[in-house]
């Protein structure tokens, strides 16, 4: 059984083989020579011992060898060649058996356990060669849904919907049938096509009302997600006023606290996307105070930071940017990736956009925090430059010089003990160039203090200004992710 089995799911790479070699040109056929002996005999007799009797014809064993091998010429060995060279077939010799029941079973579990490993193109084999069998009602259905999930595992969309439309039509009192709409909603969403998948989550919807109550929990679980489904669609189509409308309405259901806490996230985060930032904020600071420990926490911070700096409240947003800089290691822990992701993100936007506005001071603040995520010198070293920009605008100049030193010290060291990279040779290079710019700037400053006494106050007036946010500011350059 297991040779008919390898058999059957290498039916069709035998089958991709064969169409390959039919496509090369086929090969010369040698010319025979009047001279040339026949390839298969030789042209003496030879004397076998009693003991190894000659191999009478269609005897599998060996024959044996003559000590004298034949002087063939080359259109014999071509054509010898020719005659050895294993020919592909399709099927095995004789007409093709059917694969019993146990073969297209296990065929079945085979394209399963590929297609949870991920070996897709292994798994259309198998479920193809279901399908091309006598196979059980239940076992071409399991074959079209496996077959189904590889498509749109594989991003081929459109055929997966072709194979789910089928699996509808075939049984259209299959007690799975809101998975497979559940399944084709999604596939259909992917192509772009969100009324029909819109149209599909409902089918989900009613479907679970019509079927049986032996598994109401599974049914009403389902139903739940095409609900979520259908406010998720809501807002990928960009329609924000309905995805929030849906998501609100499903955080006031019976859910699990961590799908209660999803659905609250997206409804606020869809007035985002609409533009109520007024309402956003309202709705995060609900969102934060209700699920302090949900996964889309550090996001959500972040989108509150923002919405309050387009509202013009810039000390609330500065003080949320920091509470995510700031949060305690156990929220951190529960998931580093992506705390880190959103902490460099909010820190890394809204202290570059303190600095173009000429907000030095808030800016300082949020990059000493950012240089704490990380001691990494690809993240640090690029902070620690725009500490020392930061300090430069706030007459902080010898602050700004340790800034500058420290970044030197430490690109230097870095060249020798790594192959040099392009961002730390640029580093090295505008640190460099300001730590040079900022002993000219106060030796200059000391000799026109020395020879103009009165203008030190107003030259330190000018300075003064130029740090107030409607001073020019050099734009910093953007962090290293």
């Amino acid at each position: 059984m297991t040779s008919r089995l390898i058999t059957l799911f290498t039916l069709a790479t035998v089958t991709a083989v064969a169409n390959e070699h039919a496509t090369q040109p086929p090969e010369p056929a040698a010319t025979p020579t009047a001279s040339a002996p026949a390839a298969a005999a030789p042209s003496h007799d030879i004397a076998v011992a009693s003991d190894h009797p000659t191999a009478a014809p269609g005897d599998t064993k060996e024959a044996a060898q003559p000590t004298t091998a034949p002087v063939a010429t080359p259109a014999a060995t071509a054509e010898a060649e020719k005659a050895a060279k294993p020919k592909l077939s399709i099927h095995p010799p004789g007409p093709k058996e059917a694969a019993t029941p146990e073969e297209i079973a296990s065929l079945v579990r085979i394209g399963i356990a590929k297609l949870e490993q991920g070996d897709y193109v292994s798994s259309e084999l198998a479920f193809r060669q279901v399908l091309a069998e006598k196979a059980t009602p239940e076992q071409d259905h399991a074959a079209l849904m496996g077959l189904a999930r590889t498509y749109r595992k594989k991003t081929e969309f459109t055929k997966a919907a072709s194979v789910y439309e089928t699996l509808i039509k075939q049984n259209p009192e299959d007690p799975l049938l809101p998975i497979v709409y559940l399944e084709l909603g999604r596939t259909q969403r992917a192509l772009g096509a969100y009324k029909s998948a819109i149209a599909r989550f409902y089918s989900v919807i009613n479907t679970t009302l019509k079927l049986p109550e032996d598994n109401p929990d599974n049914y009403r679980q389902l139903a739940r997600t095409a609900q979520f489904e259908i406010a998720e669609t809501y807002f990928q189509a960009g329609d924000y006023v309905e995805a929030n409308r849906y998501f609100s309405r499903l955080k006031l259901l019976d859910l699990a606290p961590e799908d209660r806490a999803r659905a609250h996230f997206k409804s606020v985060y869809a007035l985002v996307r609409a533009g109520e930032d007024e309402k956003a904020v309202v709705g995060f600071k609900s969102y934060l105070d209700q699920n302090p420990n949900d996964e889309n926490v550090p996001e959500a911070r972040y989108l509150l930071s923002v919405s309050l700096r387009k509202l013009g409240r810039y000390n609330e947003s500065l003080a949320v940017a920091l509470e995510l800089l700031r949060a305690e290691k156990k929220y951190v822990d529960s998931n580093p990736k992506r705390w880190s992701y959103w902490q460099r993100k909010t820190g890394n936007q809204l202290a570059n956009q303190f600095y173009e506005q000429g907000d030095c001071g808030s800016a300082l603040i949020i990059y000493q925090n950012l240089a704490n995520l990380s001691p990494e010198p690809m993240w640090r070293l690029p902070v620690l430059y725009q500490i020392g920009l930061c300090n430069e605008r706030l007459h902080l100049n010898d602050r700004a010089r340790e800034c500058y030193e420290t970044i030197i010290e430490a690109t230097r060291s870095a060249a020798t003990d790594t192959p040099k990279r392009q961002e730390l040779v640029d580093l090295f290079e505008m640190a460099d160039w300001r730590l040079k710019h900022l002993i000219w700037e106060q030796n200059t400053d000391r000799q026109l203090t020395s020879i103009f006494p009165n203008e030190r106050e107003r030259i330190a007036n000018l300075s003064a200004n130029d740090a107030k946010p409607n001073g020019s500011v050099e734009k910093p350059p953007q962090l290293v992710r």
